[in-house]
This record gives structure tokens, sequence and C-alpha cells, in this order.
């Protein structure tokens, strides 16, 4: 896959509003997509909707004796730390460059995805030109406001997941929360389909990839590069 490009979009957002509890973008949902597609040969660009450092959820780095493998070898890897403590604003960048565009969650996004037009203008822009769109967890927050060349949300009618609304009252944040993803995935016209609470799946649909939560990010890496070649394939 030499010589194709991926832009990863990460949140802004390091506190939730009125809590004060940290959050930001998760650090597996970043780091084993990155590494599958980066060692597939794939070069790897990261954004954030307001460039500069993006913050990580510091829970979801763990510690020296649970951290996830890919998440050791991020922080390990000085050209990722690089990537992420300087990113680009979102507005900086052309869709047209990339052929894959990959949203990572955490509860970060949830307050600066939905919410950005240059955003959903990038995504836009990307899916209908044909590139490989994937998000994961809270990430697919990210694709609500993203539409289709006859202005249809491009959720309508495609098979997707995402953190669902049992999962967030799961861990207590339905309250805290500026909406329910799953609920906006299902009122685009999303054909919402999940696995029970913090199991994995992950969903393609043609060039759209979305995954349920951290424990999807493997499946839903193996979803992108399967997506990737055979969009090589068809544009060969």
């Amino acid at each position: 896959m030499s010589g194709q490009r991926a832009l990863f979009v990460l949140t802004s957002i390091g506190e939730m509003p009125g809590i004060g509890r940290p959050t930001g973008w998760y650090a597996d949902e970043f780091a084993t997509p990155y590494f599958a597609l980066r060692d597939a040969g794939v070069d790897i660009d990261v954004v954030s909707i307001s460039g500069g450092a993006a913050p990580v959820d510091p829970t979801s780095l763990g510690t020296d004796e649970d951290r996830k493998p890919s998440v050791a070898r991020m922080l390990a890897d000085e050209d990722a730390v690089a990537a992420i403590r300087a990113t680009r604003p979102i507005g900086e960048v052309d869709a047209t460059d990339y052929d894959v565009v990959f949203m990572p969650g955490g509860h970060g996004v949830m307050w600066d995805f939905a919410q950005s037009e240059t955003l959903a203008a990038l995504v836009s822009k990307a899916f209908t030109r044909g590139a490989v769109v994937g998000a994961v967890c809270h990430g697919p927050a990210g694709l609500l406001g993203a539409k289709d060349d006859a202005g249809v949300s491009i959720l309508n009618g495609r098979r997707v997941n995402g953190f669902t609304d049992a999962e967030e009252r799961a861990v207590e944040l339905e309250d805290a929360m500026p909406y329910l993803l799953e609920t906006r995935m299902r009122e685009a016209g999303g054909i919402f389909e999940n696995a029970g609470n913090f199991e994995p799946h992950a969903v393609r649909d043609g060039t759209l990839v979305t995954g349920q939560n951290p424990a999807s990010v493997q499946k839903v890496a193996d979803l992108l590069l399967e997506a990737l070649a055979d969009r090589a394939k068809a544009v060969a």
C-alpha cells in the first residue's frame, strides 16, 4: 500500500464540560489502526479540530503492568509522539490528498466532532470521492454532519455502529454527554448493528468502516486494510 495516504483526526477537548473530568482521544483507538496502516506502507498525517497538542484520555494509557502493546509502541515511537504533539488544525488539510480518513474516539470527540462544520465538509468530500472513511467508539460522531452529493447523511441506509447508548449508561456518563451517539446515528438513518456491552464488533459497508468500542479496534484496523485494498483494486 505504499504511496497511499491516511488522515487521522483527533479531538481537541481535554476536559468534559460541566463536570471537569479529564478526557481526550482514546490511546488504543488511535494506536492500533495507526500502526496497522503504517506497517502496511501507508503514509499518515495527524490533525485535530483546533491544532496543537491533541489531548489523550489519561485513563486510556494504562500502566506499566497493563498497557496495551500498541499503546506502548506509540509512546516509544518518536514519529507518532511528534505527530500527536504538533497536529495541524483540520482546516489546513485537503480531503482530496487522502485515501483514508480515520477518526478515533474518546469522550472528547462528543464536544467537537459533530459540532465542526469543517470536519463535516472534509468527511463529506472524502467519502463522496471514494476514500475509505473509518471511525471507532465515539469517533463516529465525526460522521454525523457528513452528507453525500445529494445532501443526504452518509449514514443513511448504511450498516454502522459506534459506542452504544447502553454502554454510555453503563459507564454512567449518559447525563454528561451533549447527545447519545447511537441515538443520533439512528436518527440519521444508519442501520445500527452492535454486540453486547463492551464486546468487540465492527462493520464495513463499502468504504465506510465503523467499530463499537475500544475492544473493536483490531477488527476496525483489519477492515480498514481490507477496504483500502479493495479500493486500490477498483481504481487500478
